[in-house]
């Protein structure tokens, strides 16, 4: 029982992190015409994702090897997150165009990032203290 948790959260984590990959990805470089199903993307926003993408990999080996570095990935990828969230407020206040979805996938997006770092916090750092 104890290594199926750290197991599920990794699976679950690798999965959000390879479909955010698979995503970012196909807008960044055009391909598999999502860029045009995107619509108005904010570019700095799919390169957050990119970059976050490629932590919560990283993070989902960490709950599986039970590394202490697993929380500062997802903590870091939650500030990455909210910083392009604060970025997006801007580009939208100033007149710049948006998918008004994208408001709503950020904060899923931050929110999960959160929970899976306070996870993280409570499964492997508290434990190893």
């Amino acid at each position: 029982m104890k290594k199926t948790i750290p197991y599920l959260f990794a699976t679950i984590l690798a999965v959000f992190g390879m479909l955010t990959l698979f995503l970012s990805t196909s807008v960044i470089f055009d391909l598999f015409g999502i860029r045009a199903k995107e619509g108005n993307y904010v570019l700095f926003v799919v390169w957050s994702n990119f970059i976050s993408s490629i932590l919560y990999l990283f993070a989902a080996y960490g709950f599986i090897k039970n590394k202490k570095w697993t929380v500062a990935l997802l903590g870091i990828s939650t500030l990455i997150l909210i910083a392009a969230f604060i970025g997006l407020k801007f580009h939208a206040s100033s007149g710049g165009i948006y998918e008004t979805k994208t408001i709503g996938a950020m904060i899923f997006r931050i929110s999960v990032t959160l929970v899976f770092a306070i996870i993280a916090y409570f499964t492997i750092t508290k434990k190893k203290i």
